[in-house]
């Protein structure tokens, strides 16, 4: 699928045309634990938890995805809102508001509506209701982040009482993933939609849905509180209520960690991990987050139209002390735009970062940078912006130390924090040179590279060879030789350095000793999370 425009997380999902930035990534007690991989814990007690508290650290201005696209809205609002379909745990495609889907022929995609389903008012979840909801996910004043994600649909209609058809101009494997609420669609009832007149999500029309929780209290940039719904056809998850206290203030966080203010944290920043892990009653849980970390050149930008000063730029980056230094090992050095975990199914991430690696490099050495920049058509040097989002500290942390070296060949990095709002809407302006921080949320190895490569990219990167290819892996539905296409274009791209990936992150999770979670991977807060919780003894 070619993702062509964003709107203010892809936390991405973010930047012009479309994305999903920032879509923005041991044993209890005080023994100093370097961290565990699972959220397993205790025993389950059987339990209900009244209130889970979950601190954030960054703010949400609004709740709706498709008006804000960060991966913090895309965990808050999935509780909330459903798609036709969903993600489970291991990252494949289930049935949600449909409860079975089929695809009679390459370009027709039908879902069976649940005739269970209802919304948190009691009214039944209709045909019109989701085809409504199509509309507005299509609607690029109403979701502005995701909107070009639907421009391959050709028509949605309802085909029976309890039935919606979906019809693409172009064969596009990537299309399934499309109508779930981990990629471009969160239903609602036809009348709420009309209420808020396009405002979904802001605290005067809070997100509503078909969800196990509805919204209760939302103070933007401040909390969001959800209770527990008795309307939702997938059962009773055990937490009652769910509170989201916005810190975008890291060490603020910590503190009130330590206090005993939340029972679950998510993205502690790699900076501050130890301190997390060595707090009482605490638990990290560290796993890939199939996000990537790179920067951008605006092809159309000078000095960056000049692929010499790329270059430099490239060599003048330290990765490996990146990844050792800074994310402290937590993550792994990028060596193209596709992540290792999202070849699941055929290939381990192991067999994966091999194939990957056959991309070409640009290693770090100073002395080829200098003679990149003496070539260029700015021999003496330059002086340009980049900014990060105050959601992501290890960003900033990481510029700083690479705006160093670039120093000393004769390039000023001008180095910012940002709000995450800020920053999206920044990247929204395609700035010569941008941080791109982004959160694949869906199972398609494709996913980031669909919109790096395609039609409306971030860097304006065009080239025939890298085109061929990318419009070979929207049709090519063997997914070996999908995989081979899509190295194919980013070995094709990486002469032309478009984008320089540096590298792929892990995400830390705390977790109070109270609280356990089953199955945790890097699709589990995309599922249906809270169903996973449990009281622990």
């Amino acid at each position: 699928m070619t993702i062509l425009s964003v709107s203010a997380l892809l936390e991405a999902c973010g930047a012009a045309p479309s994305t999903r930035p920032d879509r923005s990534s041991g044993s209890s007690g005080s023994s100093g634990s370097a961290g565990t991989s699972s959220a397993d814990v205790g025993t389950d007690t059987g339990k209900e938890i009244d209130v889970l508290r979950v601190s954030l650290p960054g703010s949400l201005s609004n709740l709706y995805p498709g008006q804000e696209s960060g991966i913090l809205n895309y965990y808050v609002a999935g509780i909330c809102m459903e798609g036709l379909v969903g993600v489970d745990t291991s990252g494949r495609i289930v049935p949600a508001l449909a409860e079975s889907f089929d695809r009679p022929s390459p370009k027709t995609y039908v879902y069976t509506l649940r005739s269970d389903a209802r919304f948190h008012d009691g009214s039944p979840v209709t045909a019109d209701d989701v085809l409504h909801s199509i509309e507005m996910a299509r609607d690029a004043k109403v979701s502005p982040s995701t909107a070009s994600y639907w421009a391959d649909l050709d028509k949605a209609v309802k085909s029976g009482d309890n039935e919606i058809t979906l019809t693409t101009k172009t064969v596009d494997e990537a299309f399934a993933w499309l109508p779930s609420n981990a990629d471009a669609l969160w239903i609602a009832p036809k009348a709420a939609w009309e209420r808020s007149k396009g405002g979904l999500g802001t605290a005067q029309s809070p997100i509503t849905g078909s969800g196990p929780y509805r919204v209760t209290d939302f103070a933007p940039d401040s909390h969001v509180e959800f209770t527990r719904v008795d309307t939702w056809w997938g059962g009773r998850p055990k937490v009652a209520k769910i509170r989201f206290e916005f810190i975008a203030d890291d060490n603020t966080r910590l503190l009130a960690w330590r206090a005993g203010k939340a029972d679950m944290s998510l993205n502690v920043p790699p900076a501050q991990a130890h301190q997390w892990e060595s707090a009482a009653a605490t638990r990290v849980v560290y796993a890939p987050d199939r996000s990537y970390a790179g920067l951008t050149f605006n092809l159309t930008a000078k000095p960056f139209d000049d692929v010499h000063v790329r270059k430099a730029i490239a060599h003048a980056v330290n990765r490996d002390a990146i990844v050792k230094n800074i994310l402290r090992g937590r993550g792994q050095v990028a060596t193209a735009l596709s992540t290792p975990e999202q070849f699941g199914g055929l290939w381990t991430p192991e067999e994966a970062t091999g194939r990957l690696a056959a991309v070409p490099q640009y290693e770090y050495d100073l002395e080829k940078a200098k003679q990149e920049l003496a070539r260029s058509s700015v021999p003496g040097g330059f002086t340009a912006a980049l900014s990060y989002p105050n959601t992501g500290p290890q960003l900033g942390t990481a510029a700083l130390a690479f705006a160093a070296d670039l120093k000393k060949i004769g390039i000023t990095l001008d180095v910012k924090e940002l709000p995450i709002e800020q920053w999206l809407a920044e990247l929204n302006e395609f700035p010569p040179l941008s941080f791109m921080w982004y959160f694949n949320t869906t199972g398609d190895p494709g996913e980031l590279p669909s919109w790096f490569l395609g039609e409306g990219n971030p860097a304006k990167y065009d080239n025939a060879e890298v085109k061929a290819a990318m419009g070979k892996v929207s049709t090519e539905s063997d997914p070996a030789k999908r995989a081979a296409l899509l190295i194919e274009a980013q070995t094709a791209q990486a002469a032309d350095l478009a984008y320089l990936p540096l590298w792929w992150g892990q995400a830390a999770t705390a977790f109070g000793d109270a609280v356990g979670m089953r199955d945790f991977t890097s699709y589990t807060l995309l599922a249906n999370w809270p169903a996973l919780l449990y009281a622990a003894k």
